[in-house]
């Protein structure tokens, strides 16, 4: 596999069976360009007569007025997430996000098996106590290898006793009771209609509603170039 790959449901031996939410106008007929190794597609998403509903995902990191979106559709289990998590993710946040220029919201896309479903909602276990995105990235860095256990119940209720400020007896207890599953699934359930069948599957919006689809693990340098276009069309002078 490339490093920049997406993680293909037909990689894996399993089949794919907040605060302000918002939902968002672009597109969504996915177009397939070139071959899949072709990991940034440059899709453009521009029927506004369909919608991305995000109101299930993550709470939005960054402003809630900032121009440019990004939606990401993923699995902690999946190699490549870790990897965007890891290297490009910083670097987006400290350049755009934090500078109110972009928001991001994560939608969970758990197809690599049933211990995708219970790390998934493990976040919004950790949402109740305010560490949903503390979690994301704990979780991300701690990554085990795909179906080997580490993401199954017991074991994400032990890693995340280990993130500061978790109460993880509360945790614990949300884990167990399954509330959030059902949710996982219909996150997976928008990624599906809308013909996402990887991940990362990233997809961008600028101000205009305009959309393009990125996929795999691209480096900076790929979103750098697609997210200050979008915010030069809002401000072309």
């Amino acid at each position: 596999m490339g490093k920049n790959k997406a993680w293909n449901a037909k990689d894996s031996p399993r089949k794919k069976s907040g605060k302000a939410k918002f939902v968002i106008f672009g597109i969504i007929a996915i177009v397939v360009v070139g071959v899949v190794a072709a990991a940034y597609s440059g899709v453009d998403f521009k029927d506004r007569s369909n919608s991305v509903d995000t109101t299930k995902g993550s709470p939005v990191l960054g402003i809630q007025s900032a121009p440019v979106t990004i939606i990401e559709f993923g699995d902690y289990q999946c190699p490549f997430c870790q990897k965007w998590n890891r290297d490009t993710k910083p670097l987006i946040e400290k350049n755009y996000i934090d500078a109110g220029k972009v928001k991001l919201t994560y939608m969970d896309f758990a197809f690599l098996g049933p211990d995708s479903i219970k790390v998934h909602a493990g976040s919004y276990c950790a949402e109740e106590q305010g560490l949903y995105w503390k979690y994301h990235d704990f979780v991300y860095a701690n990554q085990g290898h795909e179906n080997d256990g580490w993401a199954n119940a017991e074991n994400i209720k032990s890693l995340a006793s280990k993130l500061e400020g978790l109460d993880a007896d509360a945790f614990g207890r949300c884990i167990d009771s399954g509330k959030y599953e059902d949710r996982i699934k219909e996150n997976k359930n928008v990624a599906i209609r809308i013909g996402v069948s990887s991940t990362p599957t990233f997809i961008v919006i600028g101000p205009d509603g305009q959309g393009t689809e990125v996929t795999g693990a691209q480096p900076y340098s790929t979103f750098q170039a697609i997210l200050d276009e979008k915010l030069t069309s809002q401000n072309p002078n």
